[in-house]
């Protein structure tokens, strides 16, 4: 179905206006505008939950030439709350496509704005920082758009991983190689390993990635206390990504604290921050974040540089880690700590995304890291 477009607005809480076209649901939205650099995967994005909250710019011009597919979906609903594109893709080109990205976002609620001057709107955030802004395809009075988006949420404080998390533990058992072409959906024999993954807003691809390494997978809710996962008797414990300030996670905090040295701990982006702040590091907010598919990362350890997929606005302090915690991983393009370890409490972490879904996969043998870890212990 061809959808007709109508006048949209947005508008940033710094009052600039950014006029474009409706598609999507059609409606009102607001959160923290932000921008991804990655060239494709934007429904992997959609649904990432890290996206909860925001308002999210793809810097790629031509957006939704390969359709929609159920399998791409990293979670089970849309968590972004809106779409802004350069240009919408009139055409579907993509054998594993069902659906294109208008009836997409429309049968799932969500509003997205096109023909907006996405090139201009990004050297935007990145000299004014992210911010609030709205997106109306039902007005387009700058006032009433204006004052929604000066409503919106202020990320700084904000607890979203409660309000992504899962409310009662489950099990994962599917491998990665379900989606892949003429693969079937598969699970994983072994299950040598039993890891419990704190649900911050866990990917889909992270699950598929620790069940492909051999390992029995446990996703428990955001909440879940030390107490009530080492009576699960994991052999390892996974920290998920996932949005918000991971400042106001104290529960999470207190219980990564608590699990300190004795299971092995492996975190992701949010997952990565909450194990700072439990080592006693601080976390900041970045000025417009790091998020796309080409992130260049450099082992400390060994000089190696990593392209990388990045999506997070806050970032651990390195100066602030104590003396036996060592930052693993720098983004070179600002110095900012993208990895940390800490031999004596059995952990380590990364700031970015070594399963990618979408992005380079130049970090995998950090998940092998992890089995390794856990093997150590047996």
């Amino acid at each position: 179905m061809q959808q007709k477009l109508a006048p949209a607005l947005l508008a940033l809480e710094d009052g600039t206006l950014w006029p474009g076209y409706g598609f999507g649901a059609v409606g009102q939205t607001s959160g923290e505008i932000v921008f991804n650099t990655s060239l494709t995967g934007y429904q992997e994005i959609l649904t990432d939950p890290s996206y909860h909250g925001q308002l999210v710019t793809m810097t790629m011009p031509h957006i939704g030439n390969i359709g929609t597919t159920p399998e791409d979906d990293e979670s089970g609903r849309v968590w972004a709350a809106g779409l802004i594109i350069r240009q919408l893709s009139p055409v579907v080109s993509n054998w594993r496509s069902r659906q294109s990205l208008p009836d997409y976002l429309a049968s799932r609620g969500v509003v997205a704005i096109t023909d907006v001057n996405t090139r201009a709107l990004v050297r935007h955030i990145r000299t004014h920082g992210a911010m609030r802004a709205a997106i109306s395809s039902t007005t387009t009075d700058p006032e009433e758009v204006l004052a929604l988006a000066r409503a919106a949420r202020d990320m700084n404080g904000l607890d979203l991983a409660r309000e992504v998390s899962c409310a009662e533990p489950y099990h994962w058992a599917e491998a990665q190689d379900w989606w892949q072409p003429g693969g079937e959906q598969s699970s994983v024999v072994s299950n040598q390993y039993h890891v419990v993954a704190y649900d911050f807003g866990i990917k889909r691809n992270i699950l598929r990635l620790l069940a492909a390494q051999g390992c029995r997978v446990t996703v428990v809710p955001a909440t879940a206390t030390a107490s009530e996962v080492l009576a699960l008797n994991p052999d390892g414990v996974f920290l998920s990504n996932g949005p918000g300030d991971p400042a106001a996670c104290t529960y999470a905090i207190e219980a990564v604290r608590d699990l300190l040295g004795q299971k092995p701990i492996f975190g992701i982006c949010l997952g990565h921050q909450i194990l700072g702040l439990a080592l006693g590091a601080n976390t900041y907010k970045l000025k417009f974040g790091h998020r796309g598919g080409n992130q260049p990362v450099q082992v400390t350890a060994t000089q190696e540089v990593q392209i990388s997929s990045h999506n997070h606005g806050f970032a651990v302090d390195a100066s602030t880690l104590p003396a036996n915690v060592t930052v693993s991983h720098l983004n070179l393009n600002d110095n900012c700590c993208e990895g940390l370890i800490a031999p004596e409490h059995k952990a380590y972490s990364v700031q970015y995304h070594p399963e990618s879904s979408p992005g380079p996969h130049d970090s995998d043998e950090l998940f092998t890291k992890f089995i390794q870890l856990m093997q150590a212990e047996i």
